[in-house]
């Protein structure tokens, strides 16, 4: 059994691929050439959108969302946004929801690759590529641009024409590190940040599955992975693609805030390419706690499945060891763009 990571392009759906503008993978909105009626900050928040009709203040109607002035001069209104993860993108998404007397009627986007931790100034004199030419918008809805994942970008540009307001921006794509913090360090190999991917799950009734890879501790019950309840036989399970081909040498299975519905038990399953493995055999889990296993086994895994048993929350799996030579190299080609 082979577990890879998605990839987005033509004819994916590319919404399945994390938000690499994420305010949880240190996504931000770092600058706007105007935000009169609702803060920019808004466009990155990581909950849906709420509304409250006739609800007034110094500005106007109160909106969960940025939006701009009623622009009387030629040119349009933007906002740049800083990806937590640099990486190839395959798609936006720009909510307009509940703006519908004052959505714009076009938007845009740019990219651009700028590492380190540039200013804005910097960042408005970089080279930016449009990976979505101007293309009509809809009030009330959520607008999807598909975009061809060519390079590793590091900053996106939303460019509204000429101006108005939009609630959430979403880039979807794949995460492309740089490895030259990683050297030989030991790392999470099963982190969002350095490069996984969540590739499938057996149920996601509850939230998306790939939670259970952000940085940081889980915020509240809904921040990780959780099932519905079983009622038939067998278990639950989530495929992760690590960062890279590495050899585990700890495992945390977190079930912070799944205090009524943590897994009974849980498993580990390692797969190098075709070849599977036992990584963690099955083991009693208690709820609400931070789970360290020890793990034994030295050989190198490319992916991993996590069972539960029979079903329930992860808020959090971390894996942590090392890259192989050859895992780090090719890291470095993709961050590169020669591979």
């Amino acid at each position: 059994m082979t577990l890879t990571a998605q990839s987005g392009g033509t004819g994916a759906d590319f919404t399945a691929l994390p938000d690499l503008a994420a305010r949880a993978l240190g996504g931000a909105v770092l600058a706007a050439n105007d935000e009169s009626f609702a803060e920019k900050e808004s466009l990155v928040r990581p909950y849906p959108v709420v509304h409250q009709a006739h609800t007034f203040g110094h500005k106007g109607q109160v909106y969960d969302g940025w939006e701009t002035r009623r622009r009387r001069e030629d040119g349009h209104d933007w906002a740049i946004i800083r990806l937590g993860v640099g990486g190839t993108i395959s798609g936006i998404v720009a909510d307009t929801a509940y703006f519908t007397g004052n959505y714009p009627p076009a938007v845009s986007i740019e990219a651009c690759t700028v590492d380190g931790h540039p200013s804005v100034a910097a960042l408005q004199a970089a080279e930016w590529t449009t990976i979505v030419a101007p293309a009509a918008a809809k009030g009330d809805s959520r607008n999807e641009y598909e975009v061809e994942p060519d390079r590793r970008f590091t900053h996106v540009r939303l460019n509204i024409h000429p101006d108005g307001g939009v609630a959430r921006l979403r880039v979807h794509g794949t995460p492309i590190p740089d490895p030259s913090g990683f050297a030989d360090l030991p790392l999470d190999l099963a982190a969002l940040v350095n490069g996984a991917m969540v590739t499938d799950a057996s149920n996601t009734f509850y939230s998306n599955p790939t939670g259970a890879i952000m940085p940081g501790l889980a915020a509240s019950q809904a921040d990780g992975w959780e099932t519905a309840r079983r009622r038939a036989e067998g278990n639950e399970w989530l495929d992760v693609a690590l960062a890279g081909r590495g050899i585990i040498r700890v495992a945390e299975l977190d079930t912070t805030h799944l205090k009524y519905n943590a897994p009974g038990w849980a498993s580990i399953e390692a797969f190098d390419g075709e070849e599977e493995f036992e990584l963690l055999p099955k083991t009693v889990l208690q709820p609400d706690t931070p789970h360290r296993f020890i793990l034994e086994s030295a050989r190198p895994a490319t992916a991993v499945r996590l069972n539960i048993f029979p079903d329930g929350g992860m808020a959090r799996l971390r894996l942590f060891g090392r890259l192989t030579a050859e895992a780090l190299e090719e890291m470095r080609e993709r961050f590169e763009g020669t591979k």
